[in-house]
């Protein structure tokens, strides 16, 4: 069996690093797409994820290698196969953000439909709307979608500049569009863009390779196309999903955990949400600071998922998880995805007092949860299942924990270090 083993062992106390982010490296792994070279990216995690992403691009014929610790080398050749097979895409939604740069780069590509965590359907109609509008044209089948650009400049196809507004500020559908208008002919304006830190920290990582994008954090970006650009090597952002992950694991079980690469300025909502259910949160030059004396109650509070910069929908299941144990009743409501609480069974097994209606959840706390086996459903909601089992009377085996490992590096041995008690079996 592939499972966490926990049992309670007290407050969590000492240091960590939550490294690179996964939300950004895989779309910066996509971006390497878009110039032939040797790309070097830095603080990548060992995650399952990244992995497939690797698999992903060699089919293209893009090697891909571990360099010293924490260093991933991306060699793109001069030719790209422009194919993404649906056995790998499949496996991670993410993947779909390969369409913008094999289209940009070499005209055609033909996709998997992604896979990934089931949160309910989240269809890639916008990304397909919105890069038609540069100038490609689409099929698609019930495994994938095919594309081909049929705007042509200088005898050569070449996505052209335009206005795109986006239906919503969707995070990968404003990726594939900054891929694409990179290379595309003419200024693109993207309207109603993402604005998430991996976002930016993508933009970054494009102007080092020589793009020209201005608007960074905002919801207007600006892309002034080039006809080409050249390998860079980047420092992948921290993942704030991980820091949120620890800065949690120390409130719950009322312990003092400092996460020396948070980054307090793309966490900011969150922050503030566990201040008012009683974690004394603190940045300062060693990274970010998470106590809560154990004699003081953990407090209910309310909250919905937003678009950056509101609170991230990954963060939903470690509130909840928090919110079994407060004092009093929390409502959680979910405006971004269809069926994301499909974890809250596994919290009532182990004694949770949850209702849902419809995208909302009325979380009643209570005074201890109790040990129980449970499922990993995904990467967050199996990490905030291992997060309750230690505060929980006795034994939770917490299964299929491969689902953890897409989204954390060695997150059992982290935690050990921090004096939990998590066993991997």
């Amino acid at each position: 069996m592939d499972r966490f083993v926990v049992t309670p062992n007290g407050p969590l106390a000492g240091s960590v690093r939550a490294g690179g982010a996964k939300n950004s490296v895989l779309k910066l792994m996509a971006a390497c797409l878009l110039a032939e070279g040797r790309h070097v990216l830095t603080n990548v995690p060992r995650i399952t994820d990244v992995d497939t992403m690797a698999d992903v691009l060699r089919a293209m014929g893009v090697t891909v290698e571990r360099g010293a610790d924490d260093e991933l080398i991306v060699d793109v050749p001069a030719t790209v196969v422009p194919e993404a097979p649906l056995a790998l895409v499949e496996r991670i939604r993410a993947s779909v953000v390969v369409l913008g740069p094999l289209l940009a780069r070499t005209g055609q590509a033909r996709v998997g439909l992604p896979g990934g965590d089931d949160f309910g359907p989240r269809p890639i109609d916008m990304h397909l709307a919105a890069l038609s509008a540069l100038g490609a044209t689409f099929k698609t089948s019930e495994e994938a979608v095919e594309g081909v650009v049929t705007s042509v400049d200088g005898g050569r196809s070449r996505l052209m500049g335009t206005t795109v507004v986006l239906d919503y500020p969707s995070h990968t559908g404003t990726d594939n569009v900054l891929m694409a208008a990179a290379l595309a002919k003419g200024v693109t304006v993207i309207e109603n863009a993402a604005r998430e830190p991996e976002v930016c920290d993508l933009v970054a990582f494009l102007q080092s390779m020589g793009a020209k994008i201005t608007g960074a954090g905002t919801s207007r970006l600006v892309v002034e196309g080039v006809e080409t650009l050249t390998p860079a090597t980047h420092r992948v952002i921290t993942d704030r999903l991980v820091v949120a992950t620890f800065l949690v694991a120390a409130g719950l079980t009322g312990g003092d955990v400092l996460v020396e690469d948070g980054r307090p300025e793309h966490m900011e909502v969150l922050l503030r949400k566990l201040s008012c259910a009683g974690i004394q949160v603190s940045s300062g030059p060693d990274g970010l600071r998470a106590r809560r004396d154990p004699s003081e109650q953990l407090r209910a509070v309310d909250v919905a998922t937003l678009p950056f910069p509101g609170f991230a929908t990954d963060y939903k299941p470690l509130i909840v998880t928090l919110l079994t144990v407060a004092d009093g009743v929390g409502i959680v409501t979910e405006n971004l995805f269809f069926g994301r609480f499909r974890y809250v069974d596994e919290l009532r097994r182990m004694g949770a007092d949850i209702r849902t209606e419809g995208h909302h959840a009325v979380v009643r706390g209570v005074e201890r949860l109790s040990g129980a086996t449970v499922r990993a459903v995904d990467v967050r909601a199996g990490a905030a299942m291992v997060l309750a089992g230690l505060v929980a009377d006795g034994e939770t085996i917490v299964t299929d924990a491969y689902h953890v490992d897409r989204g954390y590096e060695d997150f059992d041995g982290r935690l050990t270090a921090l004096g939990a008690k998590v066993l991997r079996d």
